[in-house]
């Protein structure tokens, strides 16, 4: 007769019971998410939590990477654009749409998972804090070879560029967060645009 296998129980789609978790991180932050606010949206028991995801910090993990390929895939999308100004424009839009989206909370799980972290939420507080320096780089290295090839004038500063948008986002997303409107979000985007650098002459 041959063991069982151990595993999941019969009927836990863990995809579906991690993409619930994101809204709970999301919505709540990840000290403000409780085990039993956690369990009871995934429509799980603590052991299978524990079993399919590790503990709460591995499950944050697991939903940042989760958040950072479904709702904020936008950044990756923006970083493809031809050129700087679309990408910024590309970048604040993304912000302002998955911030403003139906259905989810408001603003960003990188920016409210961390908000009003105590003690207890230091590991996720500086895990988000690496995420959003880790999209600052990316700007800066797209912006730098933006300089190079001639469509952001050579005095372009690309780590300032880079620095200036995530600031911009990170302050819709609280404004998002706050109740703001799409409408009033993308006025903020635009205007935020009002400032960027022209593109090279003969671009």
């Amino acid at each position: 007769m041959q063991n069982k296998p151990i595993g999941r129980p019969r009927g836990f789609d863990a995809d579906e019971a991690l993409d619930r978790a994101v809204l709970v991180f999301w919505a709540q932050g990840y000290e403000g998410a409780s085990l039993d606010d956690l369990t009871g949206a995934m429509g799980i028991t603590r052991t299978s939590m524990y079993r399919a995801f590790g503990n709460k910090d591995e499950l944050f993990r697991k939903a940042l990477t989760r958040y950072t390929e479904g709702p904020a895939s936008y950044v990756g999308g923006a970083l493809t654009q031809p050129t700087a100004r679309e990408v910024a424009t590309a970048f604040l839009a993304g912000a302002v749409g998955t911030g403003t989206e139906p259905g989810t909370p408001g603003g960003c799980l990188g920016v409210q998972g961390s908000l009003a972290a105590g003690e207890s939420g230091r590991g996720a507080r500086d895990l988000l804090a690496a995420w959003r320096e880790e999209g600052v780089a990316h700007l800066r290295d797209r912006f730098r070879r933006a300089v190079d090839e001639g469509d952001l004038p050579a005095g372009s500063d690309p780590g300032l560029l880079a620095r200036y948008l995530m600031t911009v986002a990170n302050g819709i997303a609280v404004q998002a967060a706050g109740g703001a409107t799409r409408d009033d979000l993308q006025q903020v985007a635009a205007m935020a645009l009002l400032t960027w650098p022209p593109a090279a002459r003969g671009r």
